[in-house]
């Protein structure tokens, strides 16, 4: 088995906007992250709405179809139920690095600010405030309610990275995927993983900063 860095959370939410989570995947498992993975049930119904293929319902299942599809190493990727409480992610003796939401639902978002832990995904998402370790929600609704902006605030001030899913156009986006990369490619840089997806501010148009 190879020598993966610490591991790193996804997790899947039914928000739309898939394709984040799973180009992210893709990105974590090709810079040698090892990968714990959880989709919600909500998610599990929006990937195949969204994209032109379904992930498995079972773990196991879904980590050979992944792992088959984004290249992934022997060990790289494991796949956690909803409901799986022995799984390393649900405990802070033995937390990831850090945790991204991508897409997250105003529902994942209102339990982690309420410290609800109601699923795998709410409880791994608590276990990386107390821990105090990095977390970013890549939030997807619109428009946002003063609700949904208390939870931002409140999450904010502890310290998780609120990262709304808003592409920016000054690279002139060509196509869907050029969007999804754009945002992906700003996670990866909170996560410090380098990567080429997406230009910077000041690299295209002949942008001046």
């Amino acid at each position: 088995m190879a020598d993966f860095a610490k591991p790193i959370s996804l997790a899947i939410t039914g928000a739309s906007g898939s394709a984040y989570g799973l180009r992210l995947l893709e990105c974590l498992l090709r810079a040698n992250r090892q990968v714990y993975l959880m989709i919600s049930k909500a998610g599990q119904v929006v990937i195949p709405m969204e994209n032109e293929f379904s992930v498995p319902s079972q773990p196991k299942e879904a980590a050979s179809f992944l792992a088959e599809r984004y290249a992934a190493a022997e060990g790289q990727l494991q796949v956690f139920g909803r409901e799986q409480w022995t799984a390393p992610v649900a405990s802070g003796s033995n937390a990831p690095d850090a945790m991204i939401i991508a897409p997250c639902t105003t529902g994942t978002l209102s339990a982690l600010a309420m410290g609800a832990s109601n699923n795998l995904i709410e409880r791994a998402g608590d276990v990386m405030l107390k821990e105090q370790r990095k977390l970013i929600l890549m939030v997807r609704e619109t428009p946002l309610s003063a609700v949904h902006l208390e939870n931002m605030l409140k999450l904010a001030r502890l310290g998780v990275v609120i990262m709304p899913a808003s592409p920016g156009f000054y690279n002139r986006p060509e196509k869907v995927e050029d969007l999804v990369d754009f945002m992906v490619s700003r996670v990866l840089d909170h996560l410090g993983i380098d990567s080429d997806l997406a230009k910077r501010w000041g690299e295209s148009q002949g942008l001046g900063v």
